[in-house]
C-alpha cells in the first residue's frame, strides 16, 4: 500500500492516490471495460462529425452551429479527461495517481463541466436572440460568450485546485472513486479544508444558479414569443429548434444536481461513482446522438456527406 504523507509543498510531486474505481465488483471489471470502451468511442466519432459537418457546410455557419460545435469541443475534452484513467484501471492491478495528475485531472474536469453548464445558458440565449430578432448575433458577441464561458470556468476552478493543492493527504491514500472528484479527494485530506469546502460550495453554487438563471429566463421569453405567433408552421419551428437543447440541458443539469444532493456517506460512495460516470461518459455521447437525430440540417449534411463518398467511391 502506498502512502502519502504531505510535510512541506515541495514533497507534492511525490505523493500518490490509489483509485479504488469499481474493484468491489471483479466480475463486472471486463463488462464495463467494454462498455465505457465503447461509448468513449462513439463520444469521439459522433462529437467529432459534428465539429466537421459544421465546419463544412456554409449553409449552417450561425451561431446556433458555432455554439454547437464548441459544446461538442468540451465534450470531447471533459470525456477525454476521466474515461482513459477509468478504462486503465480496469484493466490494470495499478490504479495509482500521481498528486499532480490528481490534481490536473480535477482542474480539467472541472473546468470543462462549468464550462459547458454556461455553454448551454449561452445557446439558451442564442435561442431567444433568434425568435426576437431578424439579425443573427455577430460573430464578435459569440466569441466573446464563447471565451467568457472557457475564462469563467478555467478561474473558477484554479481557485479550488488551489485550496486542494494546499491541503495535508495522509494515511493509505485510498479513494473510493475512479478519478479524482471533489469529494473522494477531500475524503483522504487530514488538515482542516473548511476553506476550500466553503469555495467549491460557494462556486458551484452561484455558477449553477447563474447558468440555470439565463437558461430559464430564455425559455421563458421564449414560450412568450412562441405563444403570441399567429402562425402554426413558426410554432412548430421554433419548438423544434428548442427540443434539442432543452433535452440536453434536462439531462446535463439534472445529473449534476442529482449528484452534489447525494451525502457522500460510505453507502452512498457507489451512487456518486455511478453518477459521476453518468456525467462524464454518457453525456457526451448523448449531446451528438440528441442533436444528430433531431438535426435537419446536420442529417441532411451528413445524408450528403455519405452519398458523395459513395459516389467517389464507385467512380
Amino acid at each position: 500500500m502506498v502512502h502519502v504523507v504531505r510535510d512541506t509543498g515541495n514533497q507534492s510531486s511525490m505523493f500518490t492516490f490509489i483509485l479504488v474505481g469499481f474493484s468491489e465488483f471483479p466480475h463486472l471489471q471486463a463488462p464495463l471495460f467494454l462498455l465505457f470502451l465503447t461509448i468513449y468511442t462513439v463520444t469521439l466519432v459522433g462529437n467529432l462529425g459534428i465539429i466537421v459537418i459544421i465546419r463544412i457546410n456554409p449553409k449552417i455557419q450561425t451561431p446556433m452551429y458555432f455554439f454547437l460545435s464548441h459544446l461538442s469541443f468540451l465534450d470531447i475534452c471533459y470525456s477525454s479527461v476521466f474515461t482513459p484513467k477509468l478504462l486503465e484501471i480496469l484493466v490494470v492491478e495499478d490504479r495509482t495517481i500521481s498528486f499532480s495528475g490528481c490534481m490536473t485531472q480535477f482542474f480539467f474536469i472541472c473546468m470543462f463541466v462549468i464550462t459547458e453548464m454556461f455553454m448551454l445558458a449561452v445557446m439558451a440565449y442564442d435561442r431567444f436572440v433568434a425568435l426576437l430578432y431578424t439579425v443573427v448575433m455577430s460573430h464578435k458577441l459569440c466569441a466573446f460568450l464563447v471565451a467568457g464561458t472557457y475564462t469563467w470556468g478555467g478561474l473558477c476552478f484554479l481557485i479550488i485546485t488551489h485550496s486542494l493543492v494546499q491541503l495535508s493527504y495522509c494515511g493509505s491514500g485510498l479513494m473510493n472513486h475512479f478519478g479524482c472528484e471533489y469529494s473522494a479527494i477531500i475524503s483522504v485530506s487530514c488538515s482542516d479544508s473548511s476553506f476550500s469546502q466553503m469555495a467549491y460550495l460557494a462556486i458551484s453554487i452561484f455558477s449553477e444558479a447563474c447558468s440555470l438563471l439565463i437558461t430559464l429566463a430564455s425559455y421563458v421569453f421564449i414560450v412568450v414569443i412562441v405563444i403570441r405567433m399567429p402562425s402554426k408552421v413558426g410554432l412548430r419551428k421554433a419548438f423544434s429548434t428548442c427540443t434539442s437543447h432543452l433535452t440536453a440541458i434536462n439531462i446535463f443539469h439534472g445529473i449534476i444536481l442529482l449528484l452534489y444532493c447525494v451525502p457522500h456517506s460510505r453507502n452512498s460512495w457507489i451512487l456518486v461513482k455511478v453518477m459521476t460516470a453518468l456525467y462524464t461518459v454518457m453525456i457526451p455521447v448523448l449531446n451528438p446522438l440528441n442533436y444528430s437525430l433531431r438535426n435537419k440540417d446536420v442529417k441532411e449534411t451528413l445524408r450528403r456527406l455519405i452519398n458523395s463518398k459513395l459516389h467517389s467511391h464507385s467512380v
